[in-house]
């Protein structure tokens, strides 16, 4: 079975080769399509955003597509940056500089005021005749942020989110130990499970 995966961020991609590896699944990214369409994510929740690239990359590549819409949801910004995890610091964002807006809007914030949740919703998309219509997966965990970043591992918000049970950042926690926990290991073992049993 052949899986495209809808990003061109290769941290997601790895992650997501490394949860599904010993399944009988190809897996692929866009740079394998080229000319694949620009999925503008204006929708207003992760489920719309990962359903809106999931079916557009499915109709394109004729291939059981995989998309992925996943942020940050901080409890004293009421929820942000959420859907705009990618694009917090700007039309210029990138890890650091989402990492330092963060850090600075919490700069007051004590430490039980610093709650947040990661959250990850998959849609898996089939094209016309592949046994699969549209499927739909949440995982979200717990924990809070950090007071500067730490860990050599991850990307975007992994050296702020301090996972409790663990006491230390996912980007500490290496990629094995971060894969069981995460909000997108969860997720995907979830999917796992759907297409062992398809």
């Amino acid at each position: 079975m052949e899986l495209v995966i809808a990003t061109t961020n290769k941290g997601k991609l790895r992650e997501i080769n490394e949860l599904l590896k010993d399944l009988d699944i190809k897996v692929k990214g866009l740079a394998e399509f080229p000319g694949c369409p620009d999925v503008v994510e204006d929708g207003t929740t992760f489920r719309e955003n990962a359903l809106k690239k999931a079916r557009a990359l499915a109709m394109f590549t004729g291939t059981l597509t995989l998309a992925d819409d996943s942020g940050l949801e901080v409890d004293a910004l009421d929820g942000e940056p959420g859907i705009h995890s990618a694009r917090f610091s700007g039309p210029d964002a990138d890890d650091t500089k989402n990492n330092k807006k963060l850090l600075r809007l919490l700069n007051d914030t004590p430490d039980e005021g610093r709650g947040c949740r990661f959250v990850c919703v998959l849609a898996l998309v089939g094209p016309e005749g592949s046994g699969v219509r549209e499927k739909v997966i949440t995982g979200v965990v717990r924990g809070r942020v950090a007071r500067e970043p730490a860990g050599p591992h991850g990307f975007g918000y992994d050296p702020l989110f301090f996972y409790t049970r663990a006491g230390m950042t996912f980007a500490e926690m290496g990629p094995d130990a971060k894969n069981k926990v995460s909000h997108r290991g969860r997720a995907l073992m979830k999917l796992r499970e759907y297409l062992k049993g398809r």
